[in-house]
């Protein structure tokens, strides 16, 4: 099902469990963690934020992820808070985005006075500022840190200047990867067509991968290559807002779920693959190799680079000169060219595959019939 294609997998937090799913389907898989969580215990500033809700109540408690709740009650157990904690929160009117922060609420004892169907934090800021929030006090699990990419800090801004007093709840606090060498190749491949999708399932990835890719001066080429070629995919409408805002659209599952993007990843990849009929057979590229006739064939990237320049052109005559340039340091030697065919003709199995074209340069010899020209990426 997803033989041949390579997935990119920016998730810190149950990767091997999505990788899992990705690898039983056939794909090969790029992890390369965009964030690293700070342990709970050791926040300072959960510590912080924790005393000061103890210390003066909120009127109004909003949990935006389960697993946020859960470990800030957690966290507070572990310094001997959780019982003030979950009493002043019981004082309070609690709001949860959605069914899972929902569930982490009432585990805790507490219970939900409202939660959107639409597990949207812009919903319950709607919901918020319609009944008016001037002159209360509202505490808001968070995660991640503020960066220029992120939705959810703004959530506390617009509550603060429609005049409550906001308590931020830093629960899910991250930090860039200790080694970055994992992401700046998982950058680098997306930018070379290495990659055939690259998955988000938390906006801090998406923030996070962002700014390396800024810092490193390589964000255009980035978000380039996710406009065009790579496939972002997205676990929700949250995960996907920064990519969205940057003129990147994302694809997403129907719930916001990992086995749920597993399952949209196996369908949506194979539906987008640029698929041709030449020489008799039917060849799909994916990222770093060419299925012919279903079977995977893995080719040396100045043959698959040729073949991604003649796919761009099917049945076109492409000189040897526009080959030449898509190769990786070939210099001005049009003999590269030559070579770089026939280790492709001898990769695919099917030398009929590609035609040359006496004095012009070479073409991908397509089938009078059953072509099905498919979207450039």
């Amino acid at each position: 099902m997803l033989a041949g294609f390579t997935v990119g997998i920016t998730a810190a937090r149950r990767a091997e469990e999505f990788a899992a799913l990705l690898e039983r389907r056939g794909a090969t898989i790029m992890h390369a963690p965009a964030i690293r969580i700070i342990p709970l215990v050791d926040d300072t500033e959960l510590r912080r934020a924790t005393e000061a809700v103890i210390a003066d109540p909120p009127d109004i408690a909003v949990a935006t992820t389960g697993i946020g709740f859960r470990g800030w009650v957690e966290a507070a157990d572990n310094w001997g808070l959780a019982e003030p904690l979950i009493e002043a929160l019981g004082a309070a009117r609690s709001l949860a985005r959605g069914p899972k922060a929902k569930g982490a609420m009432r585990a805790a004892g507490l219970r939900e006075e409202w939660s959107p169907e639409s597990e949207s934090s812009a919903e319950v800021l709607d919901h918020l500022l319609e009944e008016g929030v001037e002159g209360k006090r509202i505490a808001v699990q968070l995660h991640g840190a503020t960066t220029e990419w992120e939705p959810i800090p703004d959530f506390c801004e617009v509550m603060r200047s429609a005049g409550a007093t906001v308590i931020p709840v830093p629960v899910y606090r991250w930090l860039p990867p200790k080694d970055l060498s994992h992401l700046d190749r998982m950058i680098e491949s997306a930018i070379n067509g290495e990659l055939d999708a690259i998955t988000f399932t938390s906006a801090p990835a998406v923030a996070s991968l962002l700014g390396r890719a800024q810092d490193t001066h390589v964000l255009e080429l980035l978000l380039n290559a996710m406009r065009t070629r790579v496939i972002p995919f997205s676990v929700g409408p949250v995960t996907a807002a920064p990519l969205e805002t940057l003129g990147v659209a994302t694809t997403q599952p129907h719930r916001a779920r990992l086995g749920a993007l597993a399952r949209h990843i196996a369908e949506e990849l194979p539906r987008r693959a640029r698929n041709l009929q030449a020489g008799g057979h039917h060849l799909s590229l994916r990222g770093s190799c060419v299925v012919v006739d279903g079977e995977v064939k893995q080719v040396p990237p100045a043959s698959l680079a040729i073949m991604r320049a003649l796919a761009k052109r099917p049945g076109m005559v492409v000189s040897r000169e526009d080959l030449l340039a898509v190769l990786p340091g070939a210099g001005d030697d049009t003999h590269a060219v030559e070579t770089a065919v026939a280790r492709l003709r001898a990769a695919l199995g099917a030398p009929k595959v590609v035609q040359t074209v006496v004095k012009r340069g070479y073409r991908l010899a397509l089938d009078p019939v059953h072509t099905h020209p498919t979207e450039d990426r």
